[in-house]
């Protein structure tokens, strides 16, 4: 019991956090506004502003492959970055600007769908991890994929 009990703990250890080397943002790039008490230290913070959070493809055939650009601001006062874009499914796949956007300055999250094997309504959602406070943002797409007329 004990032995497993051990290779169970060293197991959680090595996997849990997921961490990869080459994973480290620059420490002057993250910074907390709060401080451990909840008041707002005045730290200069990015802020991202997307022109819109949801784009409906329409209807779409099944198997078709579309895509859209969000386009973002940063409209806060120091340099945003976007560390990381996943989706709910495999089925989309974020493009996303790679280089710190200055304040002022603009941006853009590509996501292509591919309806392959899908049908019905569709809607997926694009999570942005970004160095603002909060932290993450939310986008959608929706479709509505019919399935192709056999002859």
């Amino acid at each position: 019991m004990r032995a497993f009990l051990f290779f169970s703990f060293l197991l959680f250890a090595v996997t849990a956090c997921g961490y990869r080397h080459g994973d480290k943002l620059p420490v002057d790039m993250v910074k907390n506004p709060k401080t451990a008490s909840g008041e707002d230290e005045g730290v200069k913070m990015p802020v991202i502003a997307f022109e819109k959070q949801t784009h409906d493809f329409g209807r779409l055939v099944m198997g078709e492959k579309v895509s859209y650009t969000f386009r973002f601001t940063n409209i806060g006062e120091a340099d945003l970055i976007i560390s990381h874009v996943s989706t709910n499914c495999g089925c989309t796949v974020p493009e996303y600007t790679k280089e710190p956007v200055k304040p002022g300055e603009t941006g853009n999250l590509s996501v292509t769908f591919d309806s392959k094997n899908r049908k019905g309504f569709q809607n997926k959602t694009i999570t942005v991890i970004t160095n603002t406070q909060p932290n993450s943002s939310e986008l959608n797409i929706t479709a509505m994929v019919a399935t192709p007329v056999q002859k």
